[in-house]
């Protein structure tokens, strides 16, 4: 029998707020590196304790929202969810059930737009630690308070290439609005699918869904989709029952395994929290957030296309990262200036393509080869665009380029032009200079000369070679090239 997939999911994000959700205590994403030093009687449930909403991760959360084209509600409301694991100190956790602060929003990915069904806010739990060897669990109340977006979708998903893409739009999304910075790999983003299959002409519904947690990366995510397709069409097929369940992802094994039965939502006992009253936000308050989003990735990719003439695969690359499209836009506007007050003579889209290339080969490779972000490049964009204007100009050649770039990564001496001066690396162009180079490159390949006269061109790019051997590298390929030919037709 044929089926096909639904899939929902459910993503959590970590909020980059100076405190955590309910209390005063330093939020440190749960990367602390000592257990216990950010709690306080608040975040670990003393009795008597009572909590104070943070309006920084409120607001993060509705500008997420916006970005996301979701209804801000006016009225919204935390609420208990009652459940108890060792790393819930309270007993319950604060979170948000049928007022939640954003609703019935939309993401469009590679052409695709994925209905969000609600975005709201709770607190993270802290951290179960299992020591190796041991018959005991420890527990690290840092991360307990911690404010958490979890953001639900409706099942528009079929695939796991589409919900690996929603999954990185999102992130991108995230870190654009400095939300927070959803690396998956610390904990900060934690994506959980919810799946089924039906048999085609049924009802897309209709099948029994099966929850997927643990899943730490894009890869994963997509390898789990595609584990649980393989895994439940076997089990249809073998006339067997799948049952509503938690599963989690081994790495190890490749695959998912079950943990315990799925909870329904009357098994929280969800009901308001009585310790925080009800919110009311006003046309004017949800104006005036509007008005802080930044330029969002769509928008920025557009605007890039139309006003730099970028190919559009350059333009997913250039504005995947907020600071790398930053940068970028720097080096742009540097390369202007140089061109209008004259101190560069190549035209503008040439000079920008030049920068393009350059930061999404060797920029790029530089930072991954280091594992760092864009804020540790080691020069100014006002150094990197003099850089492209020394290239566009024709001062200095590839070859030539490529040894000012490695100097200027040592992080000493950041002046390219200082640099060329230093190491002897400008360009000659001179044709009087060039032409008793080429001349004495010809008398000593009176082979190659012949080669080229009968017809073999590849004799020529020989010569042109020696030239630039002979001149270390610095010759204008393109001056030599005409003086070979004009030497060559005589």
């Amino acid at each position: 029998m044929k089926y096909n997939v639904t899939i929902g999911m459910e993503v959590h994000a970590e909020l980059k707020t100076a405190s955590k959700m309910f209390c005063a205590c330093k939020n440190g994403l749960g990367l602390e590196q000592e257990p216990n030093v950010h709690i306080c009687p608040v975040c670990t449930g003393q009795p008597g304790t009572l909590p104070v909403p943070n309006r920084q991760a409120i607001e993060m959360v509705q500008r997420i929202g916006l970005a996301l084209n979701c209804t801000i509600n006016r009225h919204s409301k935390f609420d208990r969810k009652n459940y108890f694991y060792p790393d819930i100190p309270k007993g319950y956790q604060i979170s948000q059930y049928d007022e939640p602060f954003c609703e019935h929003g939309t993401i469009l990915v590679n052409g695709k737009s994925f209905r969000i069904t609600r975005i709201h806010l709770e607190e993270d739990t802290g951290k179960s630690l299992h020591p190796a060897g041991a018959d005991y669990t420890l527990v690290d109340f840092n991360r307990a308070g911690v404010a958490l977006m979890e953001l639900v979708t409706e099942a528009d998903f079929e695939n796991g290439k589409d919900t690996r893409a929603f999954c990185q739009k999102l992130r991108q999304t995230l870190r654009y609005l400095d939300a927070s910075d959803a690396d998956m790999e610390k904990g900060q983003m934690r994506c959980e699918v919810n799946l089924s299959l039906y048999p085609e002409g049924a009802d897309r519904l209709s099948g029994t869904k099966v929850e997927v947690k643990n899943l730490n990366s894009f890869k994963t995510v997509e390898r789990a989709i595609d584990f649980e397709i393989k895994r439940q069409t076997e089990a249809l097929d073998a006339g067997q029952k799948v049952i509503q369940e938690t599963r989690g992802w081994d790495e190890a094994r490749g695959e998912t395994i079950s943990q315990r039965k799925k909870e329904s939502a009357h098994d929280y006992r969800y009901f308001p929290e009585p310790d925080i009253p009800p919110f009311d936000f006003s046309e004017e308050y949800i104006a005036g957030l509007r008005r802080t989003l930044p330029e969002l990735p769509d928008a920025k990719a557009e605007r890039f296309a139309n006003e730099y003439q970028l190919p559009a695969a350059d333009v997913v690359i250039l504005t995947e990262e907020k600071e790398f499209s930053a940068y970028f836009e720097e080096v742009a506007s540097e390369l202007s200036d140089k061109k209008a007050s004259g101190e560069m003579q190549a035209e503008i889209p040439r000079a920008v393509k030049l920068a393009t290339n350059y930061m999404l080969t060797e920029i790029r490779k530089h930072l991954s080869e280091r594992g760092e972000k864009t804020k540790y490049i080691p020069f100014t964009p006002e150094n990197y665009a003099e850089f492209i204007s020394l290239i566009a100009d024709k001062k200095i050649n590839s070859s030539a380029a490529q040894s000012v770039l490695a100097e200027m990564y040592q992080g000493g001496d950041n002046d390219p032009s200082h640099i060329v001066s230093r190491l002897n690396l400008a360009q000659v162009s001179d044709t009087g200079e060039l032409e008793g180079v080429v001349d004495g490159i010809l008398a000593a390949n009176a082979k190659s000369v012949a080669d080229f006269q009968a017809g073999k061109e590849n004799a020529f790019q020989y010569l042109i070679g020696q030239v630039m051997k002979e001149t270390k590298g610095k010759a204008n390929p393109e001056v030599v090239a005409t003086l070979l030919r004009t030497k060559l037709s005589n």
